[in-house]
C-alpha cells in the first residue's frame, strides 16, 4: 500500500520535472538552436553561458532522471506491480507508450545531444583561448555539430510532445 502523500509527491515531481524538460526542449529545438545557428560563431558565448556557466545540460539530465524514475514508480503503483492485464488495458498501454517515447527521447539526448554539446563547448574554449575567430576547420566542425544538435533536439522535442500527449489522455482511453 502506498501513502497518498507519497503518490502526490511522486506525481508532482513527475509532472513538474516533465514540464520543465519538455518545455525547455521545445524552446531549444524551435527557437534557441535555430537562432544560434543563424548567427553563427557569434552564438558561441551564449551557448557557453547556458552550458558551462548556467549548467543547463546538468539540469536537463537531472530532470530527465527524476521524470523517468518517478514515471516508472507511478506506473508500477498503477499497474499493481506491472500486472499484465492492467498494462494491456487502454490506460496501461497508453501510459506505457508515453513512457517508452520518453525513454527513447532520453536515449537520443544522451547518445547525440550530450556528446555534441560537450564537443561544442570544447571548441568554444579552444577558440576563446586562442583569441580571434575560429579556424576554417573549427567552423566546419561547429557547423556539423550544430546540424546534429538541431536535428536531435527537434526529434527529442517531438518525442516528448507525443509522450506528454499520451500520458495526458491515458486515463480516458477505454
Amino acid at each position: 500500500m502506498h501513502s497518498s502523500a507519497m503518490m502526490v509527491t511522486m506525481r508532482l515531481i513527475h509532472i513538474l520535472a516533465g514540464v520543465f524538460l519538455t518545455g525547455t526542449t521545445i524552446f531549444m529545438a524551435f527557437f534557441l538552436v535555430p537562432s544560434l545557428r543563424a548567427i553563427g560563431a557569434a552564438g558561441a558565448p551564449v551557448m557557453q553561458q547556458i552550458g558551462q556557466v548556467r549548467k543547463l545540460p546538468l539540469y536537463l539530465m537531472a530532470t530527465m532522471i527524476l521524470t523517468l524514475l518517478t514515471g516508472v514508480g507511478l506506473y508500477s503503483v498503477d499497474s499493481s506491480g506491472f500486472r499484465r492485464d492492467w498494462m494491456m488495458s487502454g490506460p496501461g498501454a497508453t501510459f506505457g507508450v508515453g513512457g517508452l517515447l520518453a525513454i527513447i527521447a532520453a536515449g537520443v539526448g544522451m547518445a547525440v545531444n550530450s556528446p555534441a554539446g560537450r564537443r561544442m563547448a570544447e571548441l568554444s574554449s579552444e577558440v576563446a583561448a586562442k583569441g580571434g575567430a575560429p579556424s576554417a576547420e573549427q567552423m566546419a566542425e561547429i557547423g556539423v555539430l550544430q546540424g546534429r544538435l538541431a536535428m536531435s533536439t527537434r526529434l527529442t522535442a517531438i518525442l516528448l510532445v507525443f509522450a506528454v500527449t499520451a500520458m495526458s489522455i491515458a486515463r480516458y482511453i477505454p
